[in-house]
């Protein structure tokens, strides 16, 4: 399944996705479970759609609907702790007719071992 969302979408390197981050017009999505938000933090700016729930998410018409998920022109970057889950949300979303997706390759792992940025999270 993993090999097949590898084909289907676009798969950032960290220090693309640190490049990325900085740009207004980049949504970036945590699809973590929330303890592991609290437990380690997250990339400033992101939003979270935890992937157990990332289809009602997406969904225009389900009472979870996030609106920052309908991306029209705007990228959204997908990432989880290592890159397996981000590419299967992304893959899905795309499936689910959102445009302009990637995700992170290496997730939160790879981005905290390359230095990058992390904000806390609280309940």
């Amino acid at each position: 399944m993993l090999a097949d969302a590898g084909k289907d979408v676009r798969t950032y390197e960290v220090t693309d996705a640190m490049e990325r981050v900085k740009q207004p017009d980049v949504l970036f999505v945590d699809v973590r479970d929330s303890n592991e938000l609290v437990a380690e933090g997250k990339i400033p700016g992101a939003i979270h759609a935890s992937r157990g729930l990332l289809e009602f998410y997406i969904d225009p018409e389900s009472p979870y609907h996030k609106k920052e998920l309908s991306n029209g022109s705007r990228e959204i970057v997908f990432y989880c702790k290592s890159g397996g889950r981000s590419a299967l949300a992304a893959q899905r979303a795309r499936e689910m007719g959102l445009e302009n997706i990637a995700h992170v390759g290496g997730g939160f792992i790879a981005w905290k071992e390359k230095g990058g940025p992390v904000e806390g999270v609280t309940q």
